[in-house]
């Protein structure tokens, strides 16, 4: 813009746009405001159409009236209407209500909580635990069956399961002591992480967590993202071929679980750990597994070179670390 405004000194606004392929409405608009900048007198004509300084103190006079003073500019205007009385608009009745510092928020304002982000990560089994409920439908609408899911993130072992006809803090305590239990987790070693929910956010759970020596952890409200190992296991449960429409009862429900998380635990080969089961990460097989795989692989191409171009295939590399929501390289020690 400096470059055009010299250039137009010398060769004029028009040939000077031309030359630097700028809009003269551009040129004129930035040349309008630094004019405008420069003069600390410049101020906005008023419009023809505005209302007089009497006019408005009328107006003002009338708003801030003992009949008028605790109601709003459209009820001000429609009750002068009827009464046969028009003064301006009820944008202008605004305009003139916040040139007097007359327009404010009446309510008591709504300071939202700040939720920070959960940044946890697991180099390991039993380091971070994902929990969560779901509804599965029972056998006449609305009802319902609850079932409690535990799951490790980083090896995706479902570690504790349950199935009740309800959501309850006393059936999430005991499935997380039954599970710490089947574990032995050891205080100050494991963080659980779960949702906002009734269950979730219960004293009765928050009491066992901190006599467990477990550290608690929750989703920020309204980010599904911040739980999301649990909320991909229930889309592998509901979408499995077994699932059924609705469940006849509590027992159908247990029946379909068993069978479920067993296959889930000790066949299912995860995409996420180097398409090994959870139960083969969870309880240390990973290395063994991998070094199977990578014989097997050499053996391949010991056979037939030509079909791997050269190259000696090697097997998926177990991630080394889980998390929801990636910490920082400060945090992972990068």
């Amino acid at each position: 813009m400096s470059a055009a405004t010299a250039l137009s000194q010398d060769v004029g606004k028009k040939p000077a746009c031309e030359a630097l392929g700028m809009p003269r409405a551009t040129f004129y608009r930035h040349a309008g405001r630094a004019e405008a900048q420069g003069n600390g007198d410049a101020c906005r004509p008023i419009p023809p159409l505005a209302l007089t300084p009497v006019e408005r103190q009328e107006v003002t006079a009338i708003l801030t009236s003992e009949r008028f003073q605790d109601k709003a500019p459209y009820e001000v205007y429609a009750t002068l209407l009827d009464e046969g009385q028009y003064h301006c608009s009820i944008r202008t009745m605004y305009r003139i209500l916040q040139s007097n510092g007359a327009v404010k928020e009446r309510r008591r304002g709504h300071q939202r909580s700040h939720y920070s982000k959960p940044e946890l990560l697991a180099t390991g089994p039993n380091q971070v635990w994902s929990w969560d409920i779901t509804k599965l439908k029972g056998p006449a609408k609305w009802t319902y069956f609850y079932l409690y899911v535990i799951m490790d993130i980083f090896s995706r072992y479902v570690v504790g399961w349950m199935v009740a006809h309800r959501e309850q803090d006393a059936l999430a305590k005991r499935l997380i002591e039954e599970s710490c239990v089947k574990q032995n987790i050891q205080p100050g070693h494991l963080i659980v992480h779960a949702d906002r929910g009734s269950s979730m956010k219960s004293k009765a759970v928050a009491h066992l967590l901190a006599d467990l020596g477990v550290i608690k952890s929750h989703s920020r409200p309204h980010v599904s993202n911040d739980n999301p190992y649990s909320e991909s296991q229930f889309k592998t449960l509901k979408y499995c071929p077994e699932f059924p429409e609705r469940f006849g009862c509590i027992q159908d429900v247990r029946a379909f679980g068993h069978r479920f998380f067993t296959w889930y635990n000790d066949d299912h080969r995860h995409s996420g750990i180097a398409l090994m089961t959870p139960e083969q990460v969870h309880y240390g097989k990973a290395k063994e597994v991998t070094a199977l795989r990578a014989q097997v692989l050499s053996a391949a191409f010991e056979g037939n070179p030509l079909r791997f171009k050269g190259r000696v295939p090697k097997p998926f590399a177990l991630p080394e670390a889980a998390w929801i929501n990636k910490p920082s390289a400060e945090y992972i020690g990068v």
